[in-house]
């Protein structure tokens, strides 16, 4: 199927759809996942359009994999985290409902389980604040 430039990613590239943005430079956009999974649930996407990682252009996936490394890092120190789960989906039998490219970092704790997908919306102070926790994190 081509790419639809109508989903929701796209449109919070072009500014239509606010977000909670981390990071930003010519390549991708860094952004909270606004139904987190997780406190500090971070979203990578690139700017170029695809679908996902099937139809993407090498030489965009050879600049968007360092931003997912370096949130990554940001995201398990901002959180005091145990670790990260980083998930990118493909194709709605693989569960991806926005059809955008785009990397999920979520912040993990031994024993402790991830919230379900898709539940409520987060409060905007608190994915405000989560947002500049990950930025300070960049940053350090």
């Amino acid at each position: 199927m081509p790419y639809d430039d109508s989903n929701v990613f796209a449109k919070i590239l072009r500014g239509e759809i606010p977000s909670h943005k981390v990071y930003e430079d010519a390549d991708t956009l860094v952004f909270m996942d606004v139904m987190p999974q997780a406190a500090g649930h971070t979203l990578i996407v690139p700017k170029a359009p695809s679908r996902n990682l099937l139809d993407a252009d090498p030489a965009v996936l050879a600049k968007v994999m360092p931003v997912v490394q370096r949130t990554a890092k940001a995201v398990k120190d901002a959180f005091a985290a145990d670790g990260v789960t980083v998930v990118q989906f493909n194709e709605p039998a693989s569960g991806q409902t926005v059809f955008h490219l785009h990397f999920h970092v979520i912040p993990r704790y031994e024993g402790v389980p991830l919230m379900p997908h898709g539940r409520d919306m987060e409060k905007p102070d608190v994915l405000a604040a989560n947002a500049e926790k990950v930025r300070n994190a960049l940053n350090a």
